[in-house]
């Protein structure tokens, strides 16, 4: 098991953050920022940006591409088109091996509707269903930021 994997599932499974912040957080140091801000960064996209929307696991992951590789001058067009063939990849990837890269896809329930939140909440399902996604998308990333 990676350092980063150990990392994103003690954030995770025991610190309870959630998926995006566990994913970002697990990079921080490897990106120069405190664990603090990739946790602060990552705190609004965690159950699809509470809408069941595209996975924390996966905007984690793709926050940590930009602060590695990420446009920063207007004229930068190679990092421009290399954070783009990324995030691609990634997806594409990530949507293999789990099925989907949309949260109430992967968790079977939609997190923005009351009556489903609680289906979720009760069956623990981000307990059982989120630690393999978080796993699995610090595995593809870290294969990508080689």
């Amino acid at each position: 098991m990676s350092r980063q994997i150990e990392k994103a599932s003690d954030l995770f499974n025991n610190q309870r953050y959630h998926c995006s912040q566990a994913v970002l957080g697990a990079f921080a140091e490897d990106l120069g920022i405190t664990e603090e801000q990739a946790l602060k960064i990552g705190g609004c996209f965690g159950a699809g940006m509470c809408y069941g929307e595209v996975c924390g696991c996966v905007t984690g992951a793709l926050m940590a591409f930009g602060l590695k590789y990420g446009q920063c001058r207007v004229d930068d067009l190679v990092s421009r088109q290399k954070t783009n063939d990324m995030t691609i990849q990634f997806m594409e990837k990530f949507k293999t091996e789990n099925g989907s890269y949309m949260c109430k896809e992967l968790l079977g329930y939609d997190f923005s509707k009351p009556e489903e939140a609680k289906i979720i909440a009760e069956n623990k399902l981000f307990l059982d269903i989120c630690p393999p996604l978080v796993e699995s998308a610090i595995r593809i990333a870290e294969k990508l930021m080689v």
